[in-house]
């Protein structure tokens, strides 16, 4: 009888998986929780883009309810130090405020109905873009992983336990640089709601425990310069403060 192509696949990866390594592991990324000297491990960040019918709008695009897109950022682009270094080779870095939702389980084919179960809690975070790299990428049609994972590129905040918060459906979500109000919504206006959000990933991916997904940001995107303060909030989480450096 032949092997099992997956299972002996899975014995081979375990007998790798425990040997030690050639260079040095690379550090997770574990981010802080609220009230708890205990980390939350990030497997993957998924993000949606166009998530809010405004900032469709201002970007150029249909507000209607198209079909939901998905792009990634790299798990130690997340930073909760507060800080922005400003990326090179740009001269036009925008600032997006967004709910981030964090899971603790998953799989595939989830239905939206049970979608919620599998979240561990929120948090306020940024999706800063090159906006000039992202617009000559897309005028070639490109990927955009320069202009959306870079270093550092997803500043975030403390996170928020489910059990604490309660589900997110609502609640007042904005953005200000060095005082002046930039980005102000609701999460009850975005396009596509967090279990349907869920339900849809998890039939392009095999969701885990450790993925966090950046669910769209309102309208109000704009530049920041080095020096600039961006104060992130979202009712009901912690704030996020942040200087570009």
């Amino acid at each position: 009888m032949l092997p099992n192509p997956v299972q002996a696949g899975f014995r081979q990866f375990s007998k790798v998986s425990a040997m030690s390594t050639v260079i040095p592991a690379p550090f997770p990324t574990i981010l802080p929780v609220s009230e708890s000297q205990k980390g939350f491990p990030v497997r993957r960040v998924y993000c949606v883009g166009r998530n809010y019918a405004a900032h469709a709008v201002e970007m150029g695009h249909d507000p209607n309810r198209e079909a939901p897109f998905f792009f990634q950022k790299n798990p130690d682009n997340l930073d909760p130090s507060g800080e922005f270094p400003y990326p090179p080779l740009s001269s036009d870095v925008h600032h997006e405020v967004e709910l981030a939702v964090v899971l603790k389980s998953g799989k595939r084919s989830i239905p939206a109905a049970s979608a919620l179960e599998h979240v561990y809690g929120y948090a306020v975070a940024l999706d800063m873009t090159r906006r000039d790299l992202q617009a000559e990428a897309k005028k070639a049609g490109r990927p955009w992983e320069a202009a959306k994972a870079f270093e550092r590129s997803a500043p975030i905040g403390r996170i928020m336990p489910a059990a604490d918060s309660g589900f997110l459906d609502q609640g007042r979500i904005a953005l200000s640089v060095n005082g002046e109000l930039r980005q102000e919504g609701d999460l009850n206006q975005l396009i596509w709601k967090i279990p349907e959000i869920i339900a849809k990933l998890s039939e392009l991916f095999q969701l885990g425990a450790g993925d966090v997904i950046l669910t769209g940001t309102p309208a109000g995107v704009g530049s920041v310069q080095r020096g600039d303060l961006m104060l992130a909030t979202i009712d009901g989480l912690p704030e996020l403060t942040v200087r570009v450096i």
